[in-house]
């Protein structure tokens, strides 16, 4: 394949995907690692794509680097979360232990939850009241509180962490992306979401469509990773549908 030829398809897969590995750029154009890298490097000084660590997204992929207030993000796109809060709360079973990351949707999730035997774990100090208020036998991990996503992160709560071992577990994100994974922007909140994944057997991403194509600070896991729950996908989006591990629920 001829050089301009193979940067015009790539420009054409990063468009179509939102974002492309440099793994995946490598076998779907027979390429080596070095060619696709100076390639990538050429697109993105004319321009054409932008290149990030491991890979390049569509130049109308957007990064966010701040947490909004949980007040703010609790009226975003509500109508979008609920719908995707009562699926997720659907598969909870009795025999399950939780785990329950802070956020916005993950609390939707608690006024639909019917399996009243099963048992959760939480760094939401909101979804602790909420959860224990129902009725459910709730832990909350102890550690640093950070106020703008009323969670609670840092070193000890990672090392409580280490103890559990979860049937299920429910996370939000600020970003998705194919190339960067799912990602925050505090490096703190990111290690706990990171260590609680690791702990945890099945593994779920609640997010509105909103959220896909875009990039915050710090990766916590990689696309692969977890079930992504998401709203009806939009045509900024639909390159997604085509992924196992992307639930789309309708209303």
């Amino acid at each position: 394949m001829l050089s301009e030829e193979r940067q015009n398809k790539i420009v054409e897969l990063v468009n179509e995907n939102k974002s492309m590995t440099i793994q995946m750029l490598m076998k779907m154009l027979d390429a080596s690692e070095s060619t696709v890298r100076r390639d990538l490097s050429d697109l993105d000084s004319k321009g054409l794509i932008e290149k990030v660590y491991g890979g390049a997204i569509a130049k109308n992929v957007t990064f966010s680097g701040k947490d909004e207030s949980v007040n703010l993000r609790k009226e975003q796109n509500k109508e979008e979360k609920v719908i995707i809060a009562r699926y997720a709360a659907s598969l909870i079973e009795d025999e399950d232990f939780i785990y329950l990351d802070a956020g916005t949707t993950t609390e939707l999730m608690i006024p639909f939850i019917t399996a009243k035997k099963a048992v959760f774990v939480t760094n939401g100090f909101s979804h602790a009241r909420k959860l224990s208020e129902a009725g459910f036998l709730t832990y909350i991990l102890g550690g640093e509180i950070k106020f703008p996503t009323e969670a609670v992160v840092g070193e000890e709560a990672i090392l409580t962490l280490f103890k559990y071992h979860f049937t299920k577990g429910f996370w939000g994100t600020n970003g998705i992306s194919m190339s960067s994974g799912f990602s925050t922007p505090d490096v703190k909140e990111a290690m706990v979401k990171q260590m609680s994944m690791d702990r945890t057997r099945k593994r779920y991403i609640l997010s509105d469509a909103s959220k896909f194509s875009k990039i915050s600070c710090v990766t916590f896991a990689e696309f692969s990773d977890a079930t992504v729950i998401t709203s009806e996908l939009g045509k900024d989006s639909e390159a997604y549908r085509t992924y196992s591990n992307v639930v789309e629920v309708k209303k």
